[in-house]
């Protein structure tokens, strides 16, 4: 980032900090999220390391409703620290592991929201769009920049327990930022509906379609119809149940030039004891050997090992067997909220029997208060027939306002 982005940063920042003076009096709130990374990593096949140390600043003011309108701007600045000795996917070090932070000033969001009544609001403008656990459509609130959406964005609640979602977009902000060249996706035709009901006891079981028609990246075009329930169960004490079971088919769509049908698969039992929650999983994305199911709305950071070589998901597919579990402390005292968090993943194909390889994930986070947060992380991914041995560490600070 050039001095003057970071003097339009910091003036930034400034100025929505002298306008929380006058918040109550204009109906107007600042707000802000600060983060600072340390993300090294180092990747087998490649002659450097990488260590990328990262802020972002974003800061947005948002207004109280007026005649049942309300309006929310948010600026971004995502700032190197030191030198670059990564690949950001646009300086042009490609001896570098990839860290997807590039350096840059830009609007974040900027949206329109008209709520008329409790069961209906409708939003225009760019904003950020997270459905379900986000394996379809998602903000990638991970990485330093969000995927965000320009589209106008229906929800109703017909009745208690129920929604349905309606999303036309027009465009996407991808986490890459505008200097890449796949950092913005135009003129994309995307249509998503998704209707959910919540059920005491049951659990939330909802069905969607996404129409994706991506002219930028017509490999990414599809169309995907599916079903999801995702629930608890309390049992004895404490205790409780935990199921999530979901399955899409996905058909090529707009631009795309294959001619597919794939399937996708995901059962996830668990059970949550107190403090400690443990789960098992099969997620299947299939491919034919000539193309596969894809996800490039996700936030894919989430799913499929925090190593992140499945954003793409191999012409012969993806199978992905995992174990997770957890522990946060309990009660008050000084360790009271920290999270401690081991995951395992065993990969392969779905066609032709390949053995990808296997993944450990650990992360700790602890919640300093309100306001501060720390988390460390880490994901080594063990290559046997695809990609190579990754080891990537994380150290994070981040402070809300």
């Amino acid at each position: 980032m050039n001095q003057s982005n970071c003097r339009f940063a910091l003036y930034f920042v400034a100025l929505l900090g002298g306008a929380a003076a006058h918040a109550e009096t204009q109906q107007v709130t600042p707000y802000a999220d600060i983060r600072y990374r340390l993300e090294l990593v180092d990747q087998d096949g490649l002659a450097e390391h990488a260590v990328a140390s990262t802020l972002r600043i974003r800061a947005g003011l948002k207004t109280a409703e007026w005649h049942s309108l309300s309006v929310v701007v948010e600026g971004e600045a995502i700032i190197a620290l030191g030198a670059t000795s990564y690949n950001d996917t646009v300086n042009g070090k490609t001896a570098y592991p990839v860290i997807a932070d590039p350096s840059d000033v830009l609007l974040n969001q900027a949206y329109l929201r008209w709520r008329p009544a409790a069961q209906l609001e409708a939003t225009v403008g760019r904003q950020a769009v997270n459905f379900d656990n986000q394996r379809w459509i998602g903000s990638v609130g991970w990485r330093q920049n969000d995927q965000t959406l320009d589209a106008v964005r229906i929800t109703a609640k017909p009745v208690k327990g129920a929604s349905i979602d309606y999303l036309h977009a027009w465009r996407v902000n991808r986490v890459f930022g505008p200097d890449s060249p796949q950092g913005i996706w135009r003129d994309t035709k995307i249509h998503g509906i998704r209707a959910a009901y919540s059920i005491k006891n049951v659990g939330t079981i909802s069905a969607y379609g996404y129409w994706l028609d991506l002219p930028s990246s017509p490999a990414s075009s599809s169309r995907t119809l599916g079903v999801r329930i995702a629930g608890e169960l309390p049992v004895a004490g404490k205790s409780s149940i935990l199921y999530t079971a979901e399955y899409a088919r996905q058909h090529d769509h707009g631009a795309n030039p294959q001619n597919f049908a794939l399937d996708y698969w995901l059962i996830e039992p668990g059970v949550k004891a107190g403090p400690v929650t443990l789960k098992a999983g099969y997620e299947r994305l299939e491919g034919n050997g000539a193309v596969a199911l894809q996800t490039p709305l996700a936030t894919l950071h989430a799913f499929n090992g925090w190593a992140d070589k499945f954003l793409t998901t191999p012409a012969n597919g993806l199978r992905d067997v995992y174990f997770d579990a957890s522990y946060k402390v309990p009660g008050k005292g000084p360790l009271a909220g920290l999270v401690l968090r081991a995951a395992w993943h065993d990969y392969g194909s779905t066609t032709g029997g390949i053995a990808y390889g296997q993944e450990w994930n650990a992360l700790a986070s602890y919640p300093v208060d309100k306001r501060f947060s720390l988390t460390a992380k880490l994901a080594y991914y063990n290559a046997d027939a695809f990609a190579t041995d990754t080891t990537k560490l994380w150290f994070s600070v981040e402070a809300k306002f």
